[in-house]
């Protein structure tokens, strides 16, 4: 595995870049400000513009080491920056796998948000297959793990369409400390 840090990646309809404090409003606007997209967050909904550049100050200062892993999800037509997706290590979730990960190495973690009005039109399905193929063949990563609060449907069927494997049951907690019961998958390159 060589990471290669947050690297710009194109599907048919995104664009999946770095992201940076000029980007706040439309984070702000387009998702972070809303309850209904971060209820299943590890993050709450920001409550002023600020909060989010704040944020995006803190990713922007990252982007030179190599094993971070932060892109913004952009409609390639109309350039509106419209959710999330990243990769992240996992060190909290060395147990309870169905695999070896003796063999297979350390978790890391995929997770993503969108904003409503770009939900069940397909996109997070694409920024995740490309985040996946990425991750596979440009760092060389054995395995993704991925995880959703039991009651995020939507992101199930997400991973699933992705590849990714029901493994077992977990309970993750938002950075407030909030237990939330959650499942845990996985996704092996050999698999795919």
């Amino acid at each position: 595995m060589k990471h290669c840090g947050t690297q710009e990646l194109e599907t048919g309809r995104l664009l999946l870049r770095r992201l940076s404090v000029d980007d706040s409003e439309m984070m702000y606007n387009n998702w972070a400000s809303d309850p209904n997209v971060t209820r299943y967050l590890r993050w709450n909904a920001h409550r002023s513009w600020g909060e989010t550049a704040e944020l995006l100050n803190e990713w922007e200062k990252h982007y030179p080491d190599p094993a971070y892993y932060q892109w913004g999800i952009v409609d390639k037509r109309s350039g509106v920056l419209f959710g999330t997706i990243s990769i992240f290590s996992a060190v909290d979730m060395k147990t309870g796998w169905h695999l070896n990960t003796e063999r297979l190495g350390p978790a890391w973690e995929t997770g993503y948000a969108l904003g409503r009005k770009w939900w069940n039109k397909g996109y997070a399905t694409e920024a995740l297959c490309a985040v996946r193929d990425y991750w596979f063949g440009t760092v060389g990563a054995p395995w993704l793990a991925a995880c959703h609060a039991n009651d995020n449907i939507a992101s199930s069927a997400v991973l699933q369409k992705a590849g990714f494997v029901y493994d077992h049951d977990v309970t993750e907690h938002k950075f407030d400390g909030t237990p939330v019961p959650s499942r845990a998958y996985h996704l092996i390159k050999e698999d795919l």
